[in-house]
């Protein structure tokens, strides 16, 4: 438990999905001047150097941001998505990567907010050292899907929680939708992203059979897959499952994800889901 470093994968195509996704929820919150208030559970260490022993052990960033990288005609989710990692490196070179934490930070303006949470005793530091000193921003070190329920409803009643553990143990499948749920009776405003991977397929339709019998309303369900399932160890999809998505996500992942799926899809193989998982 707490071993997994997610300096490993940084910009590989989980990520891409995850801050595609993220960046269309803070464009939606930014469209109104009324401040808003974004909590991120497991925030990891903020920042991430793709030249690094970690990043280079395995190289994960080549069929992610890299494959992107150089791209023409990039569909218009993808292009902004790019323009903001491309913002954080110089010379137009990839050698950084933005976790969560510094690309909603990117979208910060002075009236908003943002908690960060970070359990592991080395993360934390890091993280703290990627934020510096901005007043904008509290950094916890403690458990984020604890700590975040306690924190809604927000004063501004406005936001969103961005919830990504590394699901390390299988109880995680269950203590997300557990979390997940005694946040939205608090704030049923909100608007929740909750990241999953896939590596055992009935792991997932276990998830996906808690969340529709949560109660919760208006949840959509975003996939993006590189590799057919597979009993073999390894990652082959990951998603995202969103509570009260901007209304414009659906049509905006159905123009996305086909062309992810085709451009970051191993041998032919790339594949995804766009589905209402519970109306509203």
């Amino acid at each position: 438990m707490l071993s997994y470093r997610h300096s490993f994968h940084a910009g590989n195509f989980a990520d891409v999905l995850k801050h595609l996704v993220l960046i269309k929820i803070l464009e939606h919150l930014c469209k109104k001047e009324k401040p808003f208030c974004c909590i991120d559970t497991h925030a990891g260490p903020g920042d991430y150097r793709l030249n690094s022993e970690f990043a280079l052990k395995n190289k994960e960033f080549n069929n992610g941001i890299a494959r992107l990288w150089q791209q023409d005609n990039l569909p218009s989710s993808v292009e902004a998505y790019v323009n903001i990692i491309k913002s954080f490196n110089a010379d137009n070179t990839l050698t950084r990567y933005p976790g969560s934490p510094l690309i909603i930070k990117h979208f910060l303006r002075n009236q908003d907010h943002l908690f960060l949470h970070e359990l592991h005793s080395t993360e934390i530091n890091l993280l703290n050292t990627a934020i510096g000193n901005d007043k904008r921003i509290k950094v916890a070190h403690t458990d984020g899907l604890h700590n975040a329920i306690s924190l809604l409803p927000p004063i501004q009643h406005r936001g969103m929680v961005l919830i990504d553990p590394s699901y390390e143990i299988k109880s995680d499948y269950q203590q997300v939708v557990t979390s997940l749920s005694l946040m939205h009776k608090r704030f049923p405003l909100g608007t929740y992203a909750l990241w999953y991977p896939v590596v055992d397929r009935s792991r997932n339709q276990h998830l996906e059979r808690a969340i529709k019998d949560s109660g919760l309303k208006n949840v959509q369900l975003f996939e993006l897959g590189i590799i057919a399932d597979t009993q073999e160890h390894g990652m082959t999809a990951s998603g995202m499952i969103v509570v009260n998505p901007p209304w414009t996500l659906s049509t905006d992942m159905q123009q996305t994800l086909p062309w992810l799926s085709k451009h970051l899809g191993l041998n032919g193989a790339g594949h995804y889901r766009i589905e209402t998982l519970v109306s509203e």
